[in-house]
């Protein structure tokens, strides 16, 4: 990394980042209680979660249409967010009365995201021009800690209301925004662009290497989210079927949140191997545990244990050198767009996967139930074949 960097800044970035993605899986953390306040249907799991990634993608359609990220300080654009995403989280709490208000409030929650999750990768990009793979491995592993923050608080422990729970997330959710316009402010390296550019999208497809790093990501979205918006129930599912009792959020952290610690060792391994092909390993081999899944339901508890662990260590990593990858081959002038447009359109394909995944679980046909999830290894075909392609014209 640059000399030129003060210590202070990836840290500071890295715990903003973490604090304003917190707000993504809270409503995931404190479903049960909603179900039952607010009288959800069968269907709450990819409905709440979708609410986030729709207005998530409507966000960053929005920011990238704009080039707001390039256009403007990320910073600034970073910590208005946080405060606006923070208020509708908390805003749960004061007014959803019935499932159309949470889904709104959610939406709205996620529109803010937008400006807090590829933002905070801009403003990384804007201080590390070298090392950004380790950089930005370090703000994924931010981001998986976020999202796995609220299932801690929920889990046995600490049992805490879940509005108490939303109070919580949301000041942390501040307090990160704060972070980020006071101790660290735009980078060395940003290229700020000098107006709207109605050919933005045009210039960022037409790099073929670009295309290939994106196409790559959008397999790998195929499997995240909905792997982790699942996991508590995969986990509900084996302890119905073998008849044990699980601290599922507690497990659920600990699950998604080692993929935090895999983010960070893909960072530095990406100095010694390249992006390309960390995220290619990690791929295959969660990739892997998605055809594995129909038969874990059947094993020891701590074998069944040990693959979810195997699969939240490696279906995160792929993620922060993917985006590595898709800034290396993004225009000049148009990294904060290619890093938001190339999101948006990775979250829309991770909100049908939830929703094709949440209707086959609940459905009678030969995929129900423990079965479901090898539909996800699906994405992970897609992604290696155009990886493969990427590493091969390298």
């Amino acid at each position: 990394m640059s000399a030129l960097v003060p210590k202070k800044i990836l840290p500071v970035i890295v715990l903003a980042q973490f604090a304003g993605t917190s707000l993504w899986f809270v409503g995931n953390a404190v479903l049960p209680e909603l179900k039952q306040t607010l009288g959800l249907s069968q269907y709450a799991v990819s409905n709440v979660t979708s609410a986030v990634m729709l207005g998530f993608i409507a966000g960053t359609l929005i920011f990238a249409f704009f080039s707001l990220a390039d256009r403007y300080s990320p910073v600034k654009l970073f910590f208005i967010c946080s405060l606006l995403g923070a208020l509708s989280n908390a805003a749960v709490a004061w007014i959803a009365t019935d499932a159309t208000s949470l889904f709104s409030l959610r939406f709205i929650t996620g529109f803010f995201i937008a400006g807090i999750y590829p933002v905070g990768m801009k403003i990384a990009a804007d201080w590390y021009e070298k090392g950004l793979g380790k950089a930005l491995g370090f703000l994924l592993g931010a981001l998986i800690l976020g999202t796995a923050f609220p299932h801690l608080l929920k889990n046995r422990d600490f049992a805490l209301p879940w509005k108490s729970v939303l109070y919580y997330i949301s000041t942390f959710a501040v307090i990160g925004g704060f972070l980020m316009i006071l101790f660290v402010g735009d980078g060395p390296y940003r290229k700020k662009t000098g107006g709207f550019h109605w050919n933005a999208f045009g210039k960022i497809f037409s790099s073929k290497k670009w295309r290939q790093s994106a196409y790559g990501y959008f397999g790998h979205m195929w499997e995240l989210y909905t792997f982790w918006g699942f996991l508590p129930v995969i986990l509900a599912l084996y302890a119905t079927k073998n008849n044990i009792d699980l601290n599922i959020p507690l497990l659920c952290f600990l699950i998604i949140g080692i993929g935090s610690i895999s983010s960070v060792m893909g960072g530095f391994l990406s100095k010694y191997w390249g992006s390309a092909k960390v995220a290619m390993t990690a791929l295959f081999i969660s990739g892997l545990c998605c055809f594995l899944s129909p038969f874990i339901y059947y094993l020891p508890l701590p074998v069944f244990l040990s693959i979810l662990f195997i699969w939240g260590f490696t279906v995160s990593p792929d993620s922060p050198q993917f985006s590595t990858l898709v800034t290396q081959y993004a225009p000049d002038g148009l990294k904060g767009t290619a890093l938001t447009i190339y999101n948006s359109i990775g979250f829309l394909i991770s909100t049908v996967s939830l929703i094709v995944i949440d209707r086959i679980f609940y459905s009678n046909s030969f995929l129900a139930k423990e079965n479901t999830m090898l539909v996800l290894g699906f994405g992970a075909i897609i992604g290696l074949n155009f990886m493969n392609r990427l590493i091969k014209s390298r």
